[in-house]
């Protein structure tokens, strides 16, 4: 079984990304026997996408040809594309890569939490919604500011764009 992880760093030890679309990383693990066999780590091309980030990351972990995606949230557009190929989604977040996969492999999984509660396509569009900025690598948080789209702003701590939380 290959699971793809989005992450915020290179290896097992990195938190799982608090967002799918826009996480810096995947990495694919590939799992025998209910251990973890081997890994590679794949860059998001789409983590500084203008739009369409959730899609593109879809496509690249979906040409993986993995079975289940883990991520923090996951947006409609990403989940609807994963749910078409067949590939399971699990949300566990605030976990690092290595434990995500530990509880996932010993069925300790959460009830599906997508899309994302509150979500709807459209929405970041002046129809409501979270009001933060949030930077998928580390977490660090700004007040939404109207009309201003969040990838436009860049995370004063680590440096990446920041996404809507």
């Amino acid at each position: 079984m290959k699971i793809a992880v989005a992450s915020t760093g290179k290896d097992l030890e990195s938190n799982v990304s608090l967002v799918f679309g826009r996480a810096p990383y995947f990495l694919i693990v590939e799992i025998e026997g209910n251990e973890i066999k081997n890994w590679k780590v794949v860059e998001n091309p789409a983590v500084n996408a203008m739009g369409g980030a959730g899609i593109q990351a879809a496509q690249v972990v979906a040409n993986e040809g993995v079975e289940v995606v883990i991520a923090g949230n996951l947006g409609p557009n990403a989940l609807s594309v994963l749910q078409q190929v067949g590939i399971r989604v699990v949300s566990m977040p605030n976990l690092k890569v290595k434990d995500a996969i530990e509880k996932f492999l010993k069925g300790e999984v959460p009830a599906p939490q997508f899309p994302t509660p509150g979500i709807r396509p459209g929405m970041g569009k002046g129809f409501g919604g979270p009001k933060e900025c949030v930077c998928p690598v580390c977490g660090f948080r700004i007040p939404h500011q109207r009309g201003i789209p969040c990838f436009q702003h860049i995370c004063p701590k680590c440096g990446s764009r920041m996404v809507r939380g």
